[in-house]
Protein backbone atom coordinates (compact mmCIF):
# COMPACT_ATOMS: atom_id res chain seq x y z
CA UNK A 1 0.00 0.00 0.00
CA UNK A 2 1.16 3.60 -0.94
CA UNK A 3 0.70 6.02 1.75
CA UNK A 4 0.38 9.41 0.61
CA UNK A 5 0.31 12.81 2.59
CA UNK A 6 -0.47 16.13 1.86
CA UNK A 7 0.79 19.32 4.18
CA UNK A 8 0.95 23.19 3.08
CA UNK A 9 -2.56 24.08 3.41
CA UNK A 10 -3.58 27.07 4.65
CA UNK A 11 -5.61 30.60 4.32
CA UNK A 12 -4.06 33.07 1.68
CA UNK A 13 -5.08 35.85 0.54
CA UNK A 14 -6.15 36.23 -3.49
CA UNK A 15 -3.55 36.88 -5.24
CA UNK A 16 -0.91 35.04 -3.01
CA UNK A 17 0.95 31.83 -3.36
CA UNK A 18 1.26 28.44 -1.97
CA UNK A 19 2.89 25.34 -2.23
CA UNK A 20 1.38 22.34 -1.45
CA UNK A 21 3.48 18.92 -0.62
CA UNK A 22 2.65 15.17 -1.21
CA UNK A 23 5.02 12.93 0.45
CA UNK A 24 4.71 9.74 -0.69
CA UNK A 25 6.06 6.22 1.22
CA UNK A 26 6.81 4.51 -2.60
CA UNK A 27 9.39 5.56 -5.02
CA UNK A 28 7.22 8.29 -7.15
CA UNK A 29 8.76 6.81 -10.34
CA UNK A 30 6.98 3.39 -9.26
CA UNK A 31 3.87 4.80 -9.72
CA UNK A 32 2.53 5.60 -13.83
CA UNK A 33 1.19 8.93 -12.38
CA UNK A 34 1.00 11.04 -9.38
CA UNK A 35 -1.76 14.03 -9.66
CA UNK A 36 -3.41 16.49 -7.34
CA UNK A 37 -7.11 17.15 -7.48
CA UNK A 38 -9.56 19.69 -5.45
CA UNK A 39 -13.07 19.28 -3.89
CA UNK A 40 -15.07 22.82 -2.91
CA UNK A 41 -18.28 22.50 -0.58
CA UNK A 42 -21.17 21.04 -2.65
CA UNK A 43 -18.79 20.57 -5.89
CA UNK A 44 -17.21 17.39 -7.39
CA UNK A 45 -14.24 16.21 -7.25
CA UNK A 46 -11.69 17.69 -10.07
CA UNK A 47 -8.63 17.04 -11.30
CA UNK A 48 -6.00 19.93 -11.31
CA UNK A 49 -2.55 18.44 -12.18
CA UNK A 50 -1.49 15.53 -13.03
CA UNK A 51 2.52 14.53 -13.27
CA UNK A 52 3.44 11.10 -15.67
CA UNK A 53 6.12 9.14 -14.67
CA UNK A 54 7.84 10.13 -17.61
CA UNK A 55 7.34 13.65 -16.80
CA UNK A 56 4.49 14.84 -18.75
CA UNK A 57 1.75 17.00 -17.13
CA UNK A 58 -1.56 18.15 -17.18
CA UNK A 59 -3.76 20.92 -16.12
CA UNK A 60 -7.03 21.73 -16.15
CA UNK A 61 -7.82 25.18 -18.08
CA UNK A 62 -9.13 26.75 -14.65
CA UNK A 63 -5.55 26.73 -12.97
CA UNK A 64 -3.32 26.80 -16.14
CA UNK A 65 -1.03 29.52 -16.10
CA UNK A 66 -0.66 29.47 -12.54
CA UNK A 67 -0.36 26.30 -11.03
CA UNK A 68 3.08 24.32 -11.60
CA UNK A 69 3.44 20.44 -10.60
CA UNK A 70 6.97 19.11 -9.69
CA UNK A 71 8.39 16.45 -8.01
CA UNK A 72 11.59 15.63 -6.27
CA UNK A 73 12.41 11.64 -6.54
CA UNK A 74 15.14 11.98 -3.86
CA UNK A 75 12.24 13.21 -1.30
CA UNK A 76 9.57 11.21 -2.86
CA UNK A 77 7.80 14.13 -3.06
CA UNK A 78 5.37 15.94 -5.24
CA UNK A 79 4.46 19.61 -5.07
CA UNK A 80 2.02 22.00 -6.42
CA UNK A 81 3.05 25.34 -6.65
CA UNK A 82 -0.27 27.74 -6.81
CA UNK A 83 0.50 31.14 -8.01
CA UNK A 84 -2.03 34.12 -8.15
CA UNK A 85 -4.98 32.65 -6.11
CA UNK A 86 -8.35 33.03 -6.38
CA UNK A 87 -11.06 32.59 -4.61
CA UNK A 88 -12.14 29.63 -6.37
CA UNK A 89 -9.33 28.15 -5.56
CA UNK A 90 -10.65 27.47 -2.30
CA UNK A 91 -10.99 24.11 -1.83
CA UNK A 92 -9.43 20.70 0.18
CA UNK A 93 -7.09 19.36 -2.34
CA UNK A 94 -6.09 15.57 -2.61
CA UNK A 95 -3.04 13.98 -3.81
CA UNK A 96 -3.43 10.71 -5.73
CA UNK A 97 -1.12 7.79 -7.43
CA UNK A 98 -1.79 5.80 -10.03
CA UNK A 99 -0.41 2.22 -9.82
CA UNK A 100 2.06 0.54 -12.95
CA UNK A 101 -0.78 -0.68 -15.57
CA UNK A 102 -3.64 0.78 -13.77
CA UNK A 103 -5.62 3.68 -15.35
CA UNK A 104 -7.21 4.65 -12.49
CA UNK A 105 -5.76 6.28 -9.05
CA UNK A 106 -5.43 3.89 -6.58
CA UNK A 107 -4.02 5.47 -3.66
CA UNK A 108 -5.34 8.87 -2.20
CA UNK A 109 -3.87 10.81 0.84
CA UNK A 110 -6.33 12.38 3.60
CA UNK A 111 -6.47 16.36 1.60
CA UNK A 112 -5.59 19.75 2.66
CA UNK A 113 -7.61 22.40 3.00
CA UNK A 114 -6.59 25.81 1.12
CA UNK A 115 -8.80 28.81 1.80
CA UNK A 116 -8.57 32.16 -0.19
CA UNK A 117 -9.73 34.92 1.55
CA UNK A 118 -11.01 37.93 -0.65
Amino acid sequence: QVQLVESGGAVVQAGGSLRLSCLSSENIFMVSAMAWHRQAPGEQRELVARINVGGSTFYSDSVKGRFTIDRDGAKNTVYLQMNSLKSEDTAVYYCAAAKMGVTRYNYWGQGTQVTVSS
